[in-house]
């Protein structure tokens, strides 16, 4: 039987980054759709002072880095226990098979 092959960091991070980003902007679209960045407070009440733009853009960021996270986190638990505890033999790629 043969090993499967080995697929690099790169890939990895990219089968997770790019629908996370896809993912963002969706979400973007459907809570600014409802929220108006000028009418949104902080905890204590004051009124955040950012412009509209800055808003958009952080939340963007973090709705991108929280399913990014989720993403990563699936396809953690999604590999084999074996991939995960046992380090990969000496020249080939650190992240697992």
């Amino acid at each position: 039987m043969t090993a499967p092959p080995v697929i690099s960091f790169r890939l990895r991070a990219m089968a997770i980054l790019w629908p996370a980003f896809l993912m963002a902007g969706v979400l973007e679209m459907l809570v600014f759709a409802l929220v108006d960045p000028d009418a949104l407070h902080w905890f204590g009440g004051t009124a955040v002072t950012l412009a509209p733009a800055a808003v958009y853009t952080l939340a963007f960021f973090v709705f991108w880095l929280v399913i990014a996270v989720a993403g990563a986190m699936s396809h953690l638990l999604s590999m084999p226990a074996d991939d995960l505890n046992h380090p990969s033999a000496p020249g080939t790629p650190h992240w697992p098979r």
